[in-house]
């Protein structure tokens, strides 16, 4: 049994900004001119939004504000959780409430859902793969802008962890940082005299001859950039526990097995956010 909290949805505070500009830009200067032509406006409606492939599904936070910001008397339920696998066909939300609101925030809410439960579908692939060994998958910053709060956390429930959310809450030291401080030294010194204990430091090597000089400066965590499995194992073994390690470039469905053998901590695949699949979902009529 996982001692794994549920993942609560985000604030609206957070998604809302998103959220409206998704539906103004539907609306555009006259709201729905089909709807309104042809739907009474005392129409009710009942309708399940279903999965037309197996997955993962993720991104209800956004869809449901959206409902409700059209239509706050709309009622929304959940049929399938967040997270949980589902075959083709399966139900995942029934929505009732005036035929007008619910066509006018279809679309929207599918764009919301489709793309986001792609990701943690694609994640949950990644994590599959790595099933029994140390490694943990993680996501980078390559996320869709606006997106990337709703992005991370698909791919936690597609069963990944999240790397850091912006510039703002870790230092990571990547090679044009090292070129332009003057090397990993000084670069590490530098960081370890600007900030408070809670702030992480990681930095990114991509030679064995990088973490003999890093190690020294107590890094919270080196990123093994772009090697083979052999140098891995070898910067693994010379870390020893010392830091944590992430596995990062060249991070693929077909390779991230053979990664996660080296014994890393950590492995970040940026594909998890900007190579997911649309997944297909559909919203239908019930009566």
């Amino acid at each position: 049994m996982s001692d794994r909290l549920p993942i609560p949805p985000l604030p609206d505070v957070v998604i809302e900004p998103l959220v409206r500009l998704a539906l103004s830009e539907d609306f555009g200067r006259g709201g729905d001119i089909t709807t309104d032509a042809v739907i009474p406006a005392d129409t009710r409606m009942r309708a399940v939004i279903d999965a037309r492939e197996p997955g993962i599904a993720a991104g209800y936070d956004a869809a449901r504000l959206a409902l409700r910001l059209v239509d706050p008397s709309a009622t929304w339920t959940t049929l399938t959780e967040e997270g949980v696998a589902f075959d083709k066909g399966a139900d995942l939300i029934r929505i009732e409430g005036s035929a007008r609101s619910i066509l006018m925030a279809e679309r929207v809410m599918l764009n919301f859902i489709g793309p986001l439960s792609g990701v943690a579908t694609l994640t949950s692939k990644f994590v599959a793969e790595t099933a029994g060994m140390n490694g943990k998958i993680t996501c980078t910053r390559k996320t869709t802008p606006g997106f990337r709060a709703l992005e991370k956390r698909a791919v936690r429930l597609g069963g990944g962890v999240n790397h850091r959310l912006g510039l703002d809450d870790a230092i990571l030291i990547k090679d044009n940082h090292i070129a332009a401080a003057g090397g990993v030294g000084r670069a590490l010194e530098r960081a370890r005299a600007a900030v408070g204990h809670l702030r992480a430091i990681e930095i990114e090597v991509d030679r064995i001859d990088q973490i003999h000089e890093a190690l020294p400066f107590k890094p919270d965590a080196i990123l093994l950039d772009n090697m083979s499995t052999t140098m891995l194992r070898e910067a693994v073994a010379l870390i020893a526990g010392r830091a944590k390690t992430e596995a990062s470039g060249g991070v693929r469905l077909d390779t991230v097995k053979a990664i996660a053998a080296t014994g890393v901590d950590f492995i970040s695949a940026g594909a998890l956010t900007h190579s997911a699949v649309n997944l297909d979902v559909g919203l239908d009529y019930e009566s």
